[in-house]
């Protein structure tokens, strides 16, 4: 992996931020890497399963897992390092945008706001993969 910037620590920090706190609530997981994909990968099943929920007019099964996928985001903000300067605060402005399109998805029951959340964690996914 290159270190660009800080970009490599800052990466590195942020996957152990996370690690570290579901280390502690005893979540068997390999690697502080593995858990950003895992979570990035919980963010896309669950915007699909709010999906389909808005086409089966489920207001309960659209706001529930609305909410796991608001829900992920906030712990990914909740672990991020800020302290390595721009990658961090742009991860940062990036995930509440997140959340403010998953908010609205929900309120609207808008599949395109949940579509542009999607592409946005494939996106990371994809660049958390290729870092990694």
């Amino acid at each position: 992996m290159k270190d660009i910037n800080g970009y490599k620590k800052g990466l590195n920090m942020y996957g152990s931020n996370a690690h570290n706190t579901y280390a502690q609530n005893n979540l068997g997981i390999e690697s502080p890497a593995k858990l950003i994909e895992m979570l990035y990968e919980g963010v896309l099943r669950f915007n699909a399963q709010a999906k389909k929920a808005i086409k089966d007019k489920n207001v309960e099964k659209k706001v529930y897992w609305t909410n796991r996928s608001i829900a992920i985001v906030v712990e990914l903000i909740t672990v991020l390092d800020k302290s390595d300067g721009s990658v961090g605060a742009y991860l940062d402005g990036l995930y509440n945008y997140q959340i403010q399109l998953l908010t609205t998805a929900s309120l609207k029951s808008d599949p395109d706001k949940l579509d542009e959340v999607s592409n946005v964690f494939k996106g990371l996914l994809e660049a958390w993969r290729e870092t990694i």
